[in-house]
């Protein structure tokens, strides 16, 4: 296995030794598994094994290549050194450093925000603008082939662009980067995730993305961009552009580099929506395994100084320099009023109830079609061949809804709106081009803002039956791309149509605007989707401007991730899922206390002793891809009761192992006495990529050497008991972010190893108010 787990190796699938799960057949509970079970009673017990089939796009296994992050700190005899030698200067020093860093991530990520703003923006007014041009032309010679032919190319040729480079280039730069971002502060080690690469094509693939018409919008992956900036620079060194600036070395590590990745996620939704605060709130529901006061005071700094940047640069481009009326890339315009009466509650709930049942389609409809892909749209020129057709159906859907759809309405004085002559006189325009002629974002603005009367509803009624379609199809394509606009979008248009409803019912009445309803179905269909509640309602204030209508966003959002919920998971835990990424929830598995250590942990236990052998640790980490090794003494002869392994003495791991034998830290060389000349630079400069065993050179001579593991082990890892429950064991793993638990027996002697893996494999399942506790499977496949 690529990963920490202690199981044996194998090209098969992995399960525990008994390839079975034993749970009580408490009330409310069962086994679910996608493969065959076959039940068995014992006693008052229940038994269901598994036959371990799996298939690309089960949700029921977990990829054995994902290695975990480890957020604990590892208090060698080297750290301990380090600290009693810095002294307070060096602490104020640090503490320092981590304000300009989160400084930094603020500006930088706000510099990346506004240039893909304004990269969408030019091209996409040059795009729209020469097809309104072609149109008029044409439309006069009754011949609108030639338009529309010019709208397909327009749309495919940067949608292939993007394509190609996340297809071929960096893979980890598809869709918007959340899940990815989640999983990271979860603990997972996601390959490539906050690469300078990554960043790159994610930047150039969402701007080809917006501008190629896709059913997409640029926030989400913002929140990547800021993910990728913070990892950069808190480390001070690139290995993708080989450069080491020799700054920040205090801050490799695991644990550090969380905390930044943490205000970048923060500082990329700020630069996104113009809402710092509901940045700090996402990293703290979506993400992050850790949380402090003084961590909280600096992701919302980073975020304040995302948002200030991105406004000062946005309101210079606009030549609004004084103003500073740009917060972020997503602007929903100055509501001027919105106010709200009590008999409106019932509608509300009526409306979060609606965006949780087509949130839930939505998830529900484009998990079959990534099941679809992964299942047979394997091959990368098929993944950009989707994406191309998709952008090729995109434009030939909003070409033919303005062809068709007599829409018209008076131009006035407002310039945003394209005076297409399709079906229209002079001074008019199509209402419906309004919407297709523009980004998205615009899209939802006029949605948000023109005047009842501005749409006819069915021409609303068609634009989000098939916008619903196409951002369905859109996302889980090979391209860069964010879920929030498309998903506001369209609740957008059937909010707007409850509201021209109510409008047609009470005419006179003051309460009744269809903005209003289009900004509260815009909030239940995302809700509905990626079932956010708190960040989400302070996204949107933030976003609108408008604190009174706090309490109605709140009402839905709730209401839609209840009703979502009872049918399905969010969008992003699905597409989690999917990946086997073994993410472990906020709470362990209720009703599993009987459930033990003994239940859960991996053996056999690979070891080492406190003085090893270096030819046996070169043997061990070439045959075997564990990542943590006990530290044991041989126990005493007629103590060993066959199922321990030794005295625990500390924990060790892989990197720190293969950096010591390439350093050649060995006991036998004249210079290494204790480890005096060795200090914590040798593994700051190999972090993160740390070289493989296979690129470590140890003559035969130097096989026979030996290694004190002893001053660069942990010496007081976290360990339990054989007999602690399965819920005490995941609470004291996800708070501490952990990455090895060992297990031990009353004589302290090693017996067993926890990892992330073997507590991810108990998942619960809900589904139209039923749950149950699952045994996922492990596959080295994924």
């Amino acid at each position: 296995m690529a990963d920490e787990s202690l199981q044996d190796d194998s090209d098969q699938l992995l399960v525990e030794e008994d390839d079975a799960m034993i749970l009580a057949p408490d009330e409310g509970y069962s086994v679910n598994n996608d493969a065959e079970d076959v039940p068995e009673e014992e006693g008052n017990r229940l038994r269901r094994s598994t036959n371990g089939n799996v298939e690309p796009g089960s949700l029921n296994v977990l990829s054995a290549k994902l290695e975990s992050l480890d957020y604990d700190i590892c208090e060698n005899d080297l750290l301990l050194e380090e600290d009693e030698n810095k002294g307070y200067t060096f602490v104020v020093k640090k503490n320092l450093a981590r304000w300009l860093v989160f400084f930094w991530i603020g500006i930088i990520t706000a510099i990346i925000a506004f240039c893909i703003d304004i990269a969408i923006k030019e091209l996409s007014n040059i795009k729209y603008n020469g097809l309104k041009i072609s149109v008029d032309k044409w439309i006069t010679k009754k011949n609108l082939i030639y338009p529309f032919l010019s709208w397909i190319a327009a749309n495919i040729i940067p949608v292939f662009v993007g394509s190609v480079l996340v297809t071929y280039v960096e893979p980890c730069a598809a869709g918007s980067g959340i899940p990815q971002v989640k999983c990271y502060l979860n603990g997972v080690k996601v390959p490539r995730v906050v690469r300078i690469k990554t960043l790159f094509v994610k930047a150039v693939g969402v701007i080809t993305s917006v501008v190629g018409g896709l059913a997409v919008g640029k926030e989400g992956p913002m929140i990547h961009s800021g993910a990728v900036v913070a990892a950069g620079i808190s480390q001070g060194k690139s290995t993708t552009l080989a450069s080491d600036l020799k700054i920040f070395t205090y801050f490799r590590e695991d644990h550090e580099k969380r905390d930044f990745v943490s205000g970048g996620a923060a500082a990329g939704v700020a630069a996104a929506f113009g809402a710092p605060v509901g940045g700090v709130l996402f990293s703290l529901e979506e993400g992050a395994s850790f949380w402090n006061q003084s961590l909280t005071w600096r992701i919302f700094f980073a975020s304040m100084i995302s948002t200030f940047t991105l406004n000062v640069a946005l309101s210079s481009y606009h030549q609004h320099p004084g103003e500073l009326s740009y917060a972020g890339l997503l602007n929903f315009g100055q509501f001027d009023s919105i106010s709200y009466e009590f008999f409106e509650f019932p509608i509300f709930l009526f409306m979060g109830m609606i965006g949780g049942l087509l949130g839930s389609l939505f998830n529900h409809i484009n998990y079959k079609l990534t099941v679809f892909r992964m299942r047979y749209v394997t091959k990368r020129a098929f993944k950009v061949f989707e994406a191309v057709i998709v952008a090729a159906v995109t434009a030939t859907v909003g070409f033919g809804m303005i062809y068709f759809l007599n829409d018209c309405k008076p131009l006035g004085q407002d310039p945003t709106k394209f005076p297409i002559q399709m079906h229209c006189n002079d001074g008019e325009y199509n209402a419906v081009a309004s919407i297709w002629f523009q980004t998205p974002e615009a899209s939802v603005r006029s949605l948000f803002h023109d005047p009842p009367g501005s749409h006819k509803a069915v021409s609303v009624a068609l634009f989000f039956a098939l916008y619903f379609i196409l951002s369905c199809w859109t996302y889980g394509l090979s391209v860069s791309s964010g879920l929030f606009i498309p998903t506001l979008l369209t609740g957008a248009a059937w909010g707007r149509l409850v509201g021209m409803g109510l409008e047609a019912l009470s005419p006179n009445a003051g309460w009744a605007t269809p903005g209003k309803y289009a900004l509260v179905g815009a909030a239940a269909q995302l809700g509905g989707v990626v079932r956010m509640t708190i960040s989400l309602t302070v996204i949107l204030i933030e976003a609108t401007g408008n604190i009174s209508f706090g309490l109605p966003l709140m009402i839905v959002l709730i209401t839609a991730k209840w009703m979502g919920d009872y049918f399905n998971e969010g969008i992003y835990d699905i597409h989690i899922q999917l990946s086997g990424v073994p993410i472990l929830p906020w709470q362990p598995p209720p009703l599993s206390s009987n459930i033990h250590a003994c239940d859960v942990m991996s053996r056999p236990v690979v070891s080492f002793k406190t003085v090893e052998n270096v030819g046996y640790i070169v043997d061990v980490l070439k045959g075997k891809s564990h990542n943590g090794f006990p530290v044991i003494e041989p126990m005493p002869r007629g103590a060993a009761d066959g199922s321990s392994y030794g005295l625990f003495r500390g924990l060790i791991i892989r990197s720190q192992l293969i950096v010591l034998l390439q350093n050649k830290i060995f006991r036998e060389l004249p210079h290494i006495q204790n480890s005096q000349n060795v200090s914590l630079k040798l593994f700051r400069d190999a972090y993160p990529r740390y070289p493989t065993i296979q690129s470590v050179h140890v003559s035969p001579q130097e096989r026979a050497y030996t290694i004190d593991l002893r001053p660069f082990m942990n010496h007081s890892p976290y360990t339990v008991q054989d007999s602690a429950s399965l819920p005490r064991i995941f609470r004291l793993f996800r708070a501490l972010g952990l990455r090895h638990l060992v297990v031990v027996n009353s004589r302290n002697a090693v017996i067993g190893m926890v990892t992330r893996k073997d507590l991810a494999m108990y998942r619960v399942w809900k589904h139209q108010g039923r749950m149950g506790l699952e045994k996922l499977l492990i596959s080295e496949k994924l």
